[in-house]
């Protein structure tokens, strides 16, 4: 096991409810609020009524950016960021999935720092400083809640990327199973993906770590066990706060401890195909991690055994592969690139983008030949 820190100063309050602490919570930073939010769902289903209410109950002055998209764009959080700067604003809420809370991170950076964001994301500044940053939950899928990690595209470079920073972390996240209630099935699924994709990032990361190894394992299979019970009950409280804290586990520092790091490059993966395609994030992952594990059957062997005898009982790398992929089709994510109609006509683009952006992982590196059969692996 490598030596480690362990640092996660997010306060997560959790459960039915809780949202009516938010006015109160939001108060010990201040009184001016930017409030972010995606393109009308927490309208729809009241989540904003509810928001809005708690800082009317504070009397704060809210200043609003809504329309952040599933898949974030920095045009946005320039946008937000000059609304903060010019009021002046004292605290951040974040209310909807990965994309609003991600979104938000770098906007409180650039408003903190007077930074563009993008050069933030770059690594090509430090910031120094950021605003509090409270964020209201509606998505169990990317862990965002509750760690430093922030992803963003920028359609004049091409690029999704992502960036890291201990300032990144939420002061407070507020986690009610029932915000989840009205998401859809298809975007639950993806969710349960992400998550899963997440642990096993570390899982095969760099470096031995038994006991972050037996938390990837029940987080996977706990998400294996409640995930499609939720799409047949997807008002259940009980498995809708099961996926939801699994979520959260997946991604906040629990499955890394003890390691050097993870690897990332499926995500790297799934970040191009988004970008090309606008796919949503979870769908890219179920694509890309079987075709990612046939790519590395014979480089780590052992690992993906493993993995596959603790999951599902078996010796094998293709059962175990195979498996994976059951597991993914029957709660209706896409296996193939051609599950989502990108065919034949869309691979040179595709192997283009990867070969230009130098897809990569941390630990288990790319070749450009890896980069093009990756690509053949997923069509």
């Amino acid at each position: 096991m490598e030596n480690f820190t362990a640092y996660n100063p997010t306060k997560l309050h959790f459960g039915k409810g809780v949202t009516e602490k938010l006015g109160e919570t939001a108060l010990e930073y201040g009184k001016k609020v930017l409030l972010l939010y995606g393109k009308g769902s927490v309208q729809r289903n009241g989540i904003y009524d509810k928001v809005v209410k708690q800082l009317n109950s504070i009397k704060a002055e809210v200043f609003e950016y809504s329309g952040i998209k599933p898949n974030p764009l920095v045009d946005d959080v320039l946008e937000a960021a000059q609304i903060g700067k010019l009021n002046n604003v004292d605290v951040i809420v974040a209310v909807g999935g990965g994309s609003v809370i991600d979104s938000a991170k770098i906007t409180a950076l650039s408003i903190a720092n007077s930074t563009d964001p993008w050069a933030i994301m770059k690594y090509k500044v430090k910031p120094k400083k950021t605003i509090p940053l409270i964020a209201v939950l509606t998505l169990a899928a990317t862990g965002t809640e509750m760690n430093g990690a922030a992803v963003l595209q920028n359609h004049k470079t091409n690029e999704k990327i992502g960036y890291v920073s201990s300032l990144n972390y939420p002061e407070h996240s507020f986690l009610d199973p029932e915000f989840t209630f009205t998401v859809p099935n298809d975007y639950t699924s993806y969710g349960v993906v992400d998550l899963i994709a997440h642990t096993l990032e570390a899982y095969f990361g760099e470096g031995e770590a038994s006991l972050s190894d037996r938390f990837v394992e029940v987080i996977i299979k706990e998400a294996m066990e409640y995930g499609p019970l939720v799409l047949k009950e997807p008002e259940n409280y009980e498995y809708r706060a099961n996926i939801m804290w699994a979520a959260t586990t997946a991604l906040n520092g629990l499955t890394n401890y003890g390691r050097k790091s993870g690897d990332w490059g499926v995500h790297d993966i799934g970040h191009n195909i988004s970008y090309l395609f606008d796919t949503p994030h979870g769908a890219t992952l179920s694509i890309a991690y079987p075709a990612w594990l046939k790519l590395h059957k014979d480089r780590i062997p052992e690992r993906i055994i493993k993995l596959g005898n603790q999951l599902f009982g078996t010796n094998s790398i293709e059962e175990t592969i195979e498996n994976i992929e059951r597991f993914f089709k029957s709660i209706n994510c896409p296996i193939r690139l051609s599950d989502i109609n990108i065919g034949e006509d869309k691979k040179d683009e595709l192997i283009e983008q990867m070969l230009a952006t130098k897809i990569n992982g941390m630990v288990h590196k790319f070749t450009d030949e890896d980069r093009k059969k990756v690509v053949e692996l997923m069509m």
